[in-house]
C-alpha cells in the first residue's frame, strides 16, 4: 500500500512567506494595458506614441507593485545591454576629474544608459578587458589607468562593445581616443614662472602610487619649457607625499636646493608645500614662487593667493554624447579628440 505524500510544512514562526516576484504582466493587469504598452512605458521607447495619462498609470502600478524590468532579459531581446561600464580609478585623482565623472554619469542615465563602476584594482592590459567583457557592456569608457592594449580593444568589441573609449595622453589602436595632454601643463606653469623671472624652478614629483600617470608627463613639459627658454633655466624634481611630515620635511632643506619657484603639481600639493614653507619661515613669493593646477575654489581663498594652470576639460555631457552616438553608429573608424586646454592664471603667490 503506498504511502501518501507528507502535508507541506508550515512556514515557520517568526519568518514570512516569500512573496512573489512582480512581473510585468501583473504592472498590464493593474494599469488596464497591454504587457507591450508596460514594456514601451518602462524601457522609454520613443518609436510608439503613447499619450501621458497612460505613461502615469503604467509608472503609478509599476511603483506600487515595487516591478523592477529585468535587465537580462531585456538585454535578451535587443541584442545587447545599456550597460557603460567605468573602471573606478584607484589613485587620487582630485576634486577636477571627481566633478567630471559626477557629470559624465549624470549624462549618461538622462540617455538611459546603466553606468557601471567596475573595481579594477590589481587587473591590468588584456587581463581588465576579459573581465569588463564578462558583463557585455554596450560601451566602455577607459580613463587611462588600465593600460588598453588593441587587443584588449578587440576583445571588448567581440564580446558587444559598440564603444569602447580612451581618456587618457595616448591613443589605442581600434579605440576612440580623447586624448589628455598632461605636458601642456607643465609647460604652462613653468612659463608662467620664468616669465616672472625665476630661472630655478622644483616640480613636485607627488609618490602616491598611480599619479605617475599625469605626473611625469607633467615634468616632462616644464623640461620643455625650460630648454627652450632663451634665458637659461633648470628643473629639479622633488619628491612629496600628500602628508604634512613630507611637506615639512622638504620644507626644512629648501635653502639648501637653491631654488626660486616651484611648480606643485596641482593646487592640493601646491597648498600642502606652501603652508610648510610659510611655517619654515620662507616668504611667498619673494623667497620662493608658488604655482600649483585646476583652480580649486580654495586656493583663491589662501593668502597669498595662489597661482595656478587652469585646465579647460572636455565636459561628461560631451563625452555622453560621443558614448551614444558610437553606440548608435558603431561602424564608424575610430576618432581622435584632443579635449584639454590649459592656461596659467597669476595670483599673488608668483
Amino acid at each position: 500500500m503506498s504511502q501518501l505524500p507528507e502535508p507541506p510544512s508550515p512556514p515557520r514562526p517568526g519568518r514570512p512567506a516569500e512573496r512573489p516576484v512582480p512581473t510585468s504582466a501583473d504592472v498590464a493587469r493593474l494599469a488596464g494595458v497591454s504587457r507591450a504598452t508596460v514594456s514601451y512605458v518602462l524601457n522609454n521607447t520613443s518609436a510608439v506614441r503613447i499619450s501621458e495619462p497612460t505613461r502615469r498609470k503604467v509608472r503609478e502600478a509599476a511603483e506600487e507593485l515595487a516591478y523592477v524590468p529585468h535587465a537580462a532579459a531585456r538585454s535578451l531581446r535587443a541584442g545587447h545591454t545599456r550597460i557603460v561600464l567605468l573602471p573606478t580609478a584607484h589613485v587620487p585623482v582630485g576634486p577636477l576629474y571627481g566633478s567630471f565623472l559626477n557629470e559624465l554619469q549624470w549624462d549618461l542615465r538622462r540617455l538611459d544608459y546603466t553606468v557601471v563602476q567596475y573595481g579594477s584594482l590589481g587587473l591590468d592590459g588584456d587581463e581588465a578587458a576579459r573581465a569588463w567583457a564578462e558583463l557585455r557592456p554596450v560601451a566602455v569608457v577607459s580613463l587611462g589607468e588600465i593600460a588598453l592594449t588593441p587587443l584588449g580593444v578587440e576583445i571588448l568589441k567581440r564580446s558587444g562593445a559598440k564603444a569602447v573609449i580612451t581618456l587618457g595622453p595616448q591613443e589605442v589602436e581600434g579605440a576612440h581616443a580623447l586624448v589628455l595632454d598632461q605636458r601642456e601643463i607643465g609647460r604652462r606653469a613653468v612659463d608662467h614662472l620664468l616669465e616672472r623671472g625665476r630661472r630655478r624652478i622644483g616640480v613636485v614629483m607627488p609618490q602616491e602610487p598611480g599619479l605617475e600617470l599625469f605626473s611625469e608627463p607633467r615634468l616632462a613639459g616644464a623640461r620643455t619649457a625650460a630648454a627652450t627658454h632663451t634665458g637659461g633655466a633648470r628643473v629639479e624634481p622633488l619628491p612629496l607625499s600628500y602628508t604634512e611630515e613630507s611637506a615639512a620635511g622638504l620644507a626644512a632643506r629648501w635653502d639648501g636646493l637653491g631654488l626660486d619657484a616651484v611648480y606643485a603639481y596641482n593646487d592640493e600639493y601646491a597648498m600642502l608645500l606652501m603652508r610648510a614653507l610659510q611655517d619654515a619661515g620662507t616668504d611667498i613669493p619673494g623667497g620662493t614662487a608658488v604655482i600649483g593646477a585646476d583652480d580649486l575654489l580654495l586656493g583663491r581663498l589662501l593668502r597669498p593667493r595662489l597661482s595656478t594652470v587652469r585646465i579647460d576639460l572636455v565636459t561628461g555631457r560631451r563625452l555622453a554624447a560621443l558614448v551614444d552616438r558610437v553606440v548608435r553608429d558603431p561602424g564608424g573608424e575610430p576618432e581622435r579628440h584632443d579635449v584639454m586646454g590649459a592656461r596659467a592664471v597669476g595670483r599673488e603667490s608668483t
